[in-house]
């Protein structure tokens, strides 16, 4: 297995639903502390890895996943939620989840649609996967409120989907590859480049903690940021070019244009490096870049990362494309500070 696909599957296994985010940070730290790579954290909670005092661009991903979150205890013990994120519920029908307490207690679960079996309810193929309608069913013996309310589980308690991560001939399937796969290739890349070619390489690496809810882009970024690079999965489907074994370089997402020098730099990149890429429009899609524009920053935003198909999701990417998106920022740094 490649190493960042090692390092993908680290990170997947550790949960971060938007606003539960520490633990996957404080592994990411810790990895890149190891490495000899210094980081510290913003106000907000963003984890910012950079050897330089005054980093001039700015590569962002981010850790947050779709998750989501107890709303209340039903009657009968088990719980109703509500999402984090664009959750496509349908496909996580079914899927196996960890309920997460306020004092570190795990509780396992299934998210299923009320009254599920086939074999009581004719109307089962045809009801609309909607949050009223579907529930967390909780693997404790439990009849009413009360007993749920013992374990002490609460409203407010993150609801955590297991990845099923999976790499087969190349393949990676798993939830969360938004935006894991571009934060595997981000830390990857550190770890080629190491602590002393990043010491006089005016560049920082980002990572958010809020992407998935549309601020966490919004702040935190060193005031020395000329340009802000951000990796983000590629939508692969209909009505957009993307592939899985290649690096998406978006021109425009629903928020508006990309900056056209960036954009055209990392496209002559691509060809002259002989790196497999696409020229993309997203057309249901916002970014960090789109958040840190909207708060006022002064400096260019550009957008790329690896091709993800089923995008919120079982999503699917390939170990070239993610590999494309680390060697497109090799070659933007490179040519940037003349490496």
């Amino acid at each position: 297995m490649e190493r960042v696909v090692e390092i993908l599957r680290e990170i997947l296994e550790v949960p971060s639903p938007t606003g539960y985010t520490k633990d996957v940070l404080t592994h990411i730290e810790r990895r890149l502390n190891e490495a000899g790579i210094k980081t510290y954290y913003t106000n907000k909670g963003a984890l910012i890895a950079t050897n330089h005092p005054e980093p001039e661009l700015v590569i962002a991903g981010h850790v947050d996943t779709l998750g989501a979150m107890v709303k209340g205890i039903l009657p009968e013990g088990h719980l109703s939620f509500t999402s984090i994120g664009g959750l496509v519920l349908p496909t996580f029908e079914g899927e196996y989840c960890t309920i997460i307490t306020r004092s570190g207690k795990h509780y396992r679960g299934t998210l299923l649609l009320k009254n599920p079996s086939a074999h009581v309810n004719k109307e089962v193929r045809k009801k609309e996967r909607k949050e009223e309608d579907m529930y967390i069913r909780l693997d404790a013996e439990v009849e009413k409120k009360e007993d749920t309310e013992e374990l002490g589980i609460r409203p407010g308690d993150f609801i955590v989907f297991d990845p099923k991560f999976e790499y087969v001939n190349g393949f990676v399937k798993a939830h969360f590859l938004d935006d894991k796969a571009s934060v595997a290739a981000m830390i990857d890349l550190m770890l080629d480049l190491g602590p002393e070619t990043l010491e006089n390489l005016p560049v920082a690496f980002f990572f958010s903690p809020y992407e998935e809810v549309g601020h966490g882009g919004s702040s935190g970024y060193p005031t020395s940021t000329k340009e802000l690079l951000v990796v983000d999965m590629g939508v692969v489907g209909e009505g957009v070019v993307g592939r899985e074994t290649a690096v998406s370089i978006a021109a425009k997402d629903a928020t508006g244009p990309y900056d056209y020098e960036m954009s055209t730099k990392l496209i002559e990149l691509a060809e002259k490096k002989d790196i497999p890429y696409v020229v993309d429009i997203f057309p249901y899609y916002g970014s960090d870049g789109s958040a840190a524009l909207r708060a006022g920053w002064d400096f260019r935003v550009a957008l790329i990362g690896p091709g993800v198909h089923a995008s919120h999701g079982m999503e699917r990417t390939h170990v070239k494309g993610i590999l494309a998106t680390k060697e497109l920022l090799r070659a933007y740094i490179e040519e940037k500070f003349g490496v």
